[in-house]
């Protein structure tokens, strides 16, 4: 006969009910850091289906009373979403590839070579970081109205070019690394091609590579995942970018400045949806606005879903962050 094994009873002593507390409170921060970031898009998404009546009921907070899907209708109709849609993601998505190759060739350049004045014009790359584009606002906006190379333009034609309410300010600063925090990018691209052994640059020029060989086919391989890391940097800030775009774009839309204009736009075709306004409320403001907000973040949270593993590796890898 097999004797039974008793199993042994755990003592409960001071460290265990200690590691037991602080896995508590642990719990309890984190629990809290989440809400506090995802508290006001959850509250977008809640308000979104909420009617006008609920926003001024003091006893609705999240769970509407009027649910509704007309806002959702007033929204897509005033942003003219799927139009607006396509125009943004293909501008957004041409610009960051354009970024990501003259950051790619800058940053290789820092990281590798020897060359006079490398710190300091290091320095000014983040220094573009500090600058608010506030500042420059007026010089870029006559640089692209009366837009000339070096007086070549105007004088070959007698006149300067306007690029105002087209898509050529926005490829000039990516191409020129002077776009959307371009000198962030320059910097973790930098600061990942350092990490590099010098053994991978070494033996490629035994084999017979040239420079720009030996980046093209050792080095940015190697970088995809920070590639795509800034790339998705890139791809956000111009599609959340209101600021460049209300600058350079008066007639065109794109999902930041369809947002901006979006309660004006519905106001203005109110009465095709069966409705009567006689003035905008602050509550109908606020409903469309949210709504309009929700539509716009779609987009990306689909993106950095599928794109989460390599943005996080890209992440870890570039130095911001360890």
């Amino acid at each position: 006969m097999k004797e039974k094994v008793v199993p042994r009873k755990r003592k409960i002593t001071g460290a265990r009910v200690g590691r037991w507390l602080w896995s508590i409170v642990r719990g309890v921060i984190v629990v809290g850091i989440c809400f506090t970031i995802l508290q006001p898009l959850i509250m977008k998404f809640c308000v979104s289906f909420m009617g006008e009546r609920d926003l001024y009921d003091a006893s609705v907070k999240y769970v509407p009373k009027n649910f509704t899907l007309n806002n959702f209708k007033l929204a897509l109709s005033g942003m003219e979403y799927f139009t607006t849609l396509i125009r943004t993601m293909l501008l957004a998505a041409a610009v960051s590839f354009v970024q990501l190759v003259s950051c790619l060739l800058t940053a290789y350049g820092f990281a590798r070579f020897r060359f006079p004045f490398k710190k300091l014009l290091f320095a000014c790359v983040i220094f573009t970081l500090v600058v608010p584009p506030q500042v420059i606002m007026l010089p870029l906006f006559m640089r692209y109205r009366f837009f000339d190379v070096f007086g070549i333009i105007e004088a070959s034609t007698g006149s300067t070019v306007n690029l105002l309410d087209t898509y050529w300010p926005f490829f000039i600063q990516a191409f020129t690394t002077m776009g959307i925090r371009n000198g962030l990018y320059i910097y973790m691209l930098r600061q990942f091609f350092k990490g590099m052994p010098k053994e991978l640059e070494e033996a490629a020029y035994v084999d017979g590579c040239g420079k720009l060989r030996t980046f093209a086919q050792i080095m940015v391989p190697s970088a995809t995942s920070m590639m795509v890391t800034v790339f998705l940097f890139g791809f956000v800030w111009q599609w959340t970018d209101s600021f460049y775009t209300s600058l350079y774009l008066n007639k065109t839309k794109v999902m930041s400045t369809a947002l901006s204009s979006l309660a004006v736009n519905v106001y203005s075709q109110y009465e095709g949806f069966g409705g009567t306004m006689s003035f905008i409320s602050p509550g109908f403001v606020s409903m469309i606005n949210n709504t309009g907000t929700v539509l716009t973040i779609i987009p990306l949270i689909i993106l950095y879903i599928f794109c989460q593993k390599s943005f996080v590796e890209g992440i870890e890898r570039s130095g911001i962050v360890g």
